[in-house]
């Protein structure tokens, strides 16, 4: 049995990426002054952080049934089951849209929710293609990713409040308090939701308040105190100098963890929170 898997851009993965792990993945849809543009189709990391400097609005969506469809009817042509990993259902209606549609293609399509987004969904995405590798059938994939859906965290600290405020999560008066008080909010992703965890008043801070949050749950929920079994990333909004010092810092606390990896947050979550952030992710290791 052949078995294709589908995520789409919020998990980071590039096209060419993609096409190198025998990954396919779906361009997220932003729109910015009128037009609609791809994520890393016609839309770069550069070109969207040059016009969020610019003040332009951009706001996010999600693929249309049709564009989704016939990504699925177009790998159904070569494959026997298409497993289909969205962004978190906590995060956007895509993959609730994706879960609808796929009712139609019984026993062919299996749309995974394990409320993953960024390096988290790139690991589901990559563990996935794994399992398919080995033989493993949509369905298996599909109760196997959902099953493990908890054993993932992530923490991020803020350069600014600004754009939480523009999207109506803070108030003005929140977010111009929180610039003058130089507040460094620190959020996290624990499942579903994009949730407020602490405030800091320095980038040393905030760090350190993310490295003994992901240490609790490394410990704690994974069992994995020391990371052997973990896979930790770093991942930063237009913010790469900061994000390689940050993983110099983390290699140092986590000696004997595997490589950590360092990539882009997906435009969706940098579209509402900024430019300057940065995060720890840790997922833990699927076994089969």
């Amino acid at each position: 049995m052949k078995v294709a898997i589908l995520t789409d851009s919020n998990s980071g993965i590039t096209q060419l990426q993609g096409k190198e792990a025998g990954i396919y993945v779906i361009p997220m849809p932003f729109m910015m002054g009128g037009e609609t543009f791809f994520e890393d189709i016609t839309l770069t990391q550069k070109e969207f952080y040059k016009k969020l400097e610019e003040g332009v609005d951009i706001s996010t969506s999600q693929p249309s049934p049709a564009d989704l469809m016939d990504a699925w009817n177009k790998l159904l042509e070569e494959y026997d089951q298409v497993v289909h990993i969205p962004m978190s259902s906590g995060l956007s209606s895509s993959c609730q849209t994706a879960l609808v549609l796929a009712e139609d293609y019984a026993g062919k399509v299996f749309v995974v929710n394990n409320q993953r987004i960024s390096v988290t969904l790139r690991e589901s995405a990559l563990e996935a293609k794994r399992m398919a590798d080995a033989g493993m059938s949509g369905s298996a994939i599909k109760e196997k990713l959902e099953e493990t859906k908890m054993d993932s965290t992530i923490y991020i600290t803020l350069d600014t409040l600004e754009y939480l405020k523009k999207g109506g999560r803070i108030t003005p008066a929140a977010a111009l308090l929180g610039s003058f008080l130089r507040i460094k909010p620190v959020l996290t992703i624990q499942g579903e939701k994009l949730d407020a965890f602490a405030k800091a008043r320095t980038t040393k801070q905030a760090k350190t308040m993310m490295i003994t949050a992901a240490k609790k749950d490394m410990e704690e929920r994974f069992g994995d105190p020391k990371g052997i079994h973990t896979n930790i990333s770093v991942v930063h909004s237009n913010n790469e100098a900061a994000a390689l010092e940050f993983k110099q810092e983390l290699k140092e606390i986590f000696p004997e963890t595997g490589e950590i990896y360092v990539d882009h947050l997906s435009l969706s979550i940098s579209c509402h929170i900024g430019p300057g952030a940065l995060a720890i992710t840790c997922t833990k290791k699927l076994e089969l």
